[in-house]
Order: C-alpha cells, then structure tokens, then sequence
C-alpha cells in the first residue's frame, strides 16, 4: 500500500525524467543549429577577409598563381582556384572522412563557396570547418544536465519529506486517533489544533461525527438493555400463567394444541430477550474480569452435555482435542461462545451425520456435512438465518462474534467439499504482529 506523500513524490519525479529526456533531443537540435550558424558566419568572415587581402594586392598574374599554390598547401580549408564566371555564394555540408585521422570515420563538415574577381579574372574560394564538435558539445551539456537532475532530485526529496512531515504532521496524528477510536468504549475525541483550514475542517467534522456515532450507539445500548429488563416480567408472567392453563381441566385438543404452540413461541421470544439482554451485556463490557481458561477441560464437558442430543439425531461426534489449551478470558462468556458454536453446528447437521471438532493451541475447528453454503454475507449479523431451512432466533453468530471481537479473536467460515467449518483463531496473524 503506497503512502500518499510517496505516491505524489513518485509523480513528480517521472515526470521530472520524462521533461528531462525530451530535453536532451531538443538540446542537441538547438545546439546543433547555434553552433551551423555560427559557423557560417565564421566561414563568411573568413572568405570575406582573404578576398579584400588579395584584392588589396598589386601582383602579376604570375606572383599570383604562385601565391594561391603557396596558400593551398599551407591553408588547404580555405582553397582558392579559378573559376571560369561569377557565380553566388553557395553554402553546404558534406561527410567525408577527415584526411588527417583516417580511421577516425566520417566527419562532418560545412563548406561556404564564394567568388571574387582579381586581375580581371574570377576566383572562388572553398572555406572549410569541422562541426563534430558539437557532439561532444550536446554530450557535455546532457551529463552536466543529469548531474543537475539527481542533485536537483536529491535536494527535493529531502526538503519535500521535511516540509511534508511538518505540514501534514495534524494530519497523521487525526489518522492516528481515529485508528485507535473503538465505539465499545464511547470515549470522545479531541483532534489537535492546527492552522491548517483544511484539516481543521477535517477534524471539526470527524468530532462532530464520532459524537454523534457514541450518542446514537449509547442510545441504542440502552434501549436493547432496558427493553430486554422490562420484557423478563411480562414474559415470566405469561409463561406461568400458560403453564397454570395448561394445567386446569377440561382441555379440549384444539385448546392444548393452542397453548402448546404459544408456549414454543413465548419460549422463543423469551429466548431472544435472553440473547438480546446477553449482547447488551457484552457492549457495556459487564464480562471485564479475565482468567486462564482450560479450554480443552471446557470442551470436553460441553461435548458430554451434547452427546444425548448427538444420540437422538444418530451423528457421531469426532473430536481431536489437545491436552491444557489454555486461553485468557471471562470463563462465562468462552462457554457461550463454544456452546452456541456447538448448537449451531448440531443444528445444522442432518441426521446420521458426523461432527469433527479439533483444538489446538491457538485454534478451535469444528466442521459437519451439509449440501448448502450458509449466506455468508448475513452470517453473523443479527436477526439474520445462515439458512431458509433452518429456524433460529439468529442472534448464536452474532454473540459469537461479539465475545471474538472482544478478545480479538478471528471467527471464519468456509464452506469447502459439501462441508461447514467454523474456525476460531485465538492468535490471528495481525495480533502477532503488534
């Protein structure tokens, strides 16, 4: 995962590379072009200054043609030889391989032609230059360019961190605070002042926010908890006095089957008030006080306690349970957790089935068979069925879940060759590594 520093920083130095390689052609062009230009005028002052010299000569046609031979050896660039009319000055360059260091290759050269009268008779002359020096020109000027780029690059990663660091310091210490916010504990945060207006308004916001979050979830708790507390009477009340009616004679069947069918319901919803006032519990943290438990001692006795009810589905229960697993916890909320791990896998599980359960040291596994994956999107929030065949009150999971969250554990389901598994990691990788 890139930091957003990092990532703009990245940007920045592409296309600070991309400007710089394009740059390089374009020197060489611009480079190339000064320095022809220059060349040419050097080439015209040249031809310029040796026609106004022989010119300014008093020589006999003789005196002359020895001097232009004498000139020829001495300066071969700038050769004079006659010409048989006055044409235009021409300008051009030719490649060819230069005379005095043959295995050097092909030169480039610019070569002006002009033409001047002298003695009543025309002359041109042919002046000459090297221009591959402006190669190594092109080449100078891009290593000095690239030592400049990474001392330019170096000297802006350096100043970028430091500026960064100090402007989005508010930033980060807003990222920090809300990274350890957890709702559970309803305490409010207080973002730093800053007098940036952008992370002000961030944090003004993210405090309004949070409040409101703490204020809705602490209303919410209270309302399931004193819902839950003022619903035990009436569902205590009821259950009895359907019991004293059920108990009184005459009873027709119609009757009996009546009170039979209120009475599973009452059950069920007395059932759900239990869970609901359970999970109140677990939010306002009543369940604090923590202990070694033996969970292999724990799982052992819960397994005898199902056995009756494994005998009347006719499944066989397979266990794999290593000796003193110990873990940290409220014993009261680690047996509702691997009791309701337990009915609902038994729940589950059709008839003639077989139950593995394995304990490891830092993992409780227990998988049945089944033909249907469970919705797994839905599968431990509450009042929610992990299947449309199977009735519940749908709140097992989500309890579940609940004491994991607490002790940072990891619940996981898969569903993998016509298998349910529920895994709990009481050490997951993310714990380790803090």
């Amino acid at each position: 995962m890139n930091k957003l520093l990092d990532l703009t920083l990245r940007k920045f130095i592409r296309y600070a590379a991309l400007v710089l390689l394009c740059s390089i052609p374009a020197y060489y062009l611009l480079v190339d072009l000064i320095w022809q230009h220059e060349l040419k005028e050097h080439n015209r002052i040249v031809g310029e200054t040796v026609k106004q010299n022989l010119q300014k000569l008093t020589l006999s046609d003789q005196d002359l043609h020895e001097k232009i031979s004498l000139w020829n050896q001495l300066r071969p660039e700038t050769k004079i030889t006659p010409a048989d009319q006055y044409r235009p000055d021409s300008t051009y360059t030719i490649y060819r391989r230069n005379k005095y260091i043959p295995a050097k290759g092909l030169d480039r050269f610019q070569v002006l032609v002009t033409y001047f009268p002298v003695n009543r008779k025309y002359y041109s002359i042919t002046v000459e230059n090297n221009i591959e020096e402006s190669y190594e020109t092109v080449l100078g000027i891009a290593v000095v360019t690239f030592l400049f780029f990474f001392i330019m690059l170096g000297g802006f990663i350096l100043i970028n961190r430091r500026i960064s660091r100090r402007l989005w310091q508010p930033f980060y210490n807003s990222l920090e605070k809300i990274r350890k916010f957890d709702l559970h504990q309803q305490q409010p945060v207080f973002f730093e002042a800053t007098n940036i207006a952008e992370f002000y308004t961030l944090n003004v916001n993210l405090e309004k926010l949070i409040a409101a979050n703490i204020d809705t979830y602490q209303q919410q708790k209270e309302f399931t908890e004193n819902a839950s507390h003022e619903l035990q009477t009436p569902l205590a009340i009821v259950k009895s006095r359907l019991d004293m009616l059920l108990q009184s004679h005459p009873l027709t069947p119609e009757q009996s089957k009546i009170i039979d069918d209120t009475h599973r319901a009452l059950s069920k919803v007395a059932l759900i008030n239990k869970n609901l006032l359970l999970l109140a519990k677990i939010d306002n943290r009543q369940f604090s006080g923590n202990e070694t438990v033996n969970l292999s001692s724990l799982l052992q006795d819960q397994i005898l306690l199902f056995r009756d009810l494994a005998t009347d589905k006719h499944f066989r229960i397979k266990q794999k349970i290593a000796p003193e697993v110990l873990i940290a916890g409220n014993i009261t909320l680690v047996e509702i957790m691997t009791t309701n791990l337990l009915m609902n896998v038994i729940k589950h599980s059709k008839n003639g089935a077989t139950v593995y359960i394995e304990l490891s040291p830092h993992q409780l596994q227990i998988t049945n068979s089944g033909t249907v994956r469970l919705r797994e999107t839905r599968l431990f929030k509450r009042f929610s069925s992990t299947s449309p065949n199977v009735p519940g009150t749908g709140l097992g999971l989500a309890i579940i879940q609940k004491i994991s969250d607490q002790y940072g554990w990891i619940v996981t389901y898969k569903f993998e060759n016509n298998s349910h598994s529920f895994c709990i990691d009481f050490n997951p990788p993310a714990l380790k590594h803090t």
